[in-house]
């Protein structure tokens, strides 16, 4: 059986750990050839060689996607060694926001430079290059069940998600005659190295995430990933300008287990 993925040209930021890891390593199983930039090289270096023999190719490069010429340079390596991309999938970002009266300037600059302004430029340069090339593209910008849902401590990360979740809708009402889709995945508590710290460490956080989830269990990588490749893929051909939540009911249930019923 063909991948889903056959003859798709793939761009991953955030591609060295994962859900970016994740959505590299399915790509390649679907048979796309994939560019995997992380600002951390050896991380992305093992992305590529956790690949194996698989349908697809893949190349790792060493970028900070908030970098003055990210994207020119990211772009141009992907041509270089495949072609123009069909997929970009926008990953990169960072998390640990703080509440708003204990956020200084500097990081409210650097949580709009990584996961909004780095993000902006990434996708605006991708359609440039599909609507140069006649390409019929999937652009898949990850987001956050925080910036659907207030959660306390999250102020401006949970800005630039909901940021990325309206740029998201209107990239795809502009884009969408151009024959490119434009969606959204809104991650709920996924276990990365990102988030395990967190959930050692605060029982809160661990208590109303996991307690609250219907499903009774954090998520993986991969699930990221598997919702990656349908949005990417032909079976999604008429979806664009939505945002897909994986969180395993928590943003839509306010689930709290019955006094009888307990915790998975």
């Amino acid at each position: 059986m063909e991948g889903r993925l056959k003859n798709q040209i793939a761009i991953v930021t955030g591609g060295g750990s994962g859900i970016g890891r994740a959505t590299v390593l399915r790509f390649l199983a679907e048979g796309a050839d994939v560019l995997a930039v992380d600002r951390n090289e050896e991380g992305a270096i093992e992305t590529a060689s956790m690949a194996g023999n698989g349908p697809g190719r893949v190349h790792a490069m060493t970028a900070d996607v908030s970098g003055d010429n990210a994207p020119d340079d990211v772009f141009a390596l992907c041509r270089e060694m495949f072609g123009t991309p069909t997929i970009l999938v926008n990953n990169a970002g960072i998390g640990a926001a703080k509440p708003i009266h204990t956020t200084d300037d500097a990081a409210l600059d650097r949580f709009l430079d990584v996961n909004l302004r780095a993000l902006f430029r990434f996708a605006r340069r991708g359609v440039i290059e599909m609507r140069q090339e006649g390409t019929q593209g999937s652009i898949v910008n990850i987001a956050s069940i925080f910036g659907i849902v207030g959660f306390p401590g999250s102020s401006v990360y949970s800005a630039t998600k909901s940021a990325v979740i309206g740029l998201t809708q209107n990239m795809a009402a502009d884009y969408g005659r151009d024959g490119i889709r434009v969606n959204a995945i809104a991650p709920g508590l996924i276990v990365t190295p990102m988030t395990e710290k967190r959930l050692a460490e605060n029982a809160f956080f661990q208590d109303a995430m996991i307690g609250s989830t219907p499903m009774g269990r954090t998520g993986t990588p991969a699930d990221i990933a598997a919702a990656a490749t349908f949005l990417c893929s032909d079976d999604a051909n008429f979806i664009t300008g939505h945002t897909l939540t994986v969180d395993g009911g928590w943003s839509t249930t306010k689930y709290r287990p019955l006094p009888d019923e307990p915790y998975a």
